[in-house]
């Protein structure tokens, strides 16, 4: 009896938080994208600076300083503005998570370096939030959904959903 009584529980509880999946999709979607779209933006207002924080500072492998600022640039204006009107499905947080992902390797010898964990904690909260959204899906709160964009930019269990209403 206590494991049914346990369960009705559960159930309440997941009847109660369950509404609130696309509010928290769309939170998760709109922070993790102001912090590129600031650092992106930072990085074209200043060029030059950036040009010499590319030259100087990041070691991006295997592209030119050049390169590497434009790309990091465009990967965070562009991906993050997928990611806000949630457009693209996994595109966004993907290419957001490979930006993190080269801005820990480009810049390792400060995150990687004592007294740096908590800046190195922000990028790994992106990458676990960018993860995530690549994961599970933007959420209902989407261009995707409202544009009825097919399944891949939705989650695998509301990919049954739809499916079982079709029939």
């Amino acid at each position: 009896m206590p494991f049914k009584s346990a369960g009705r529980l559960l159930d309440r509880l997941a009847a109660l938080l369950d509404p609130l999946q696309p509010l928290f999709a769309l939170a998760t979607r709109w922070y993790v994208s102001w912090q590129f779209l600031k650092s992106g933006w930072l990085k074209v207002s200043n060029w030059p600076a950036t040009i010499d924080l590319f030259t100087n500072e990041y070691h991006v492998p295997l592209l030119p300083p050049q390169a590497a600022a434009v790309s990091g640039a465009f990967g965070e204006l562009f991906f993050s503005a997928l990611l806000v009107i949630g457009l693209g499905g996994r595109v966004g947080p993907l290419g957001l998570f490979a930006v993190n992902l080269m801005a820990v390797i480009s810049y390792r010898q400060v995150l990687l370096a004592e007294g740096f964990e908590a800046a190195l904690a922000q990028h790994l909260l992106w990458g676990y939030m960018l993860a995530t959204l690549a994961v599970y899906g933007l959420g209902t709160l989407s261009a995707d959904r409202l544009l009825k964009i097919p399944a891949d930019a939705q989650s695998t269990a509301d990919l049954s959903i739809t499916r079982s209403n079709r029939t």
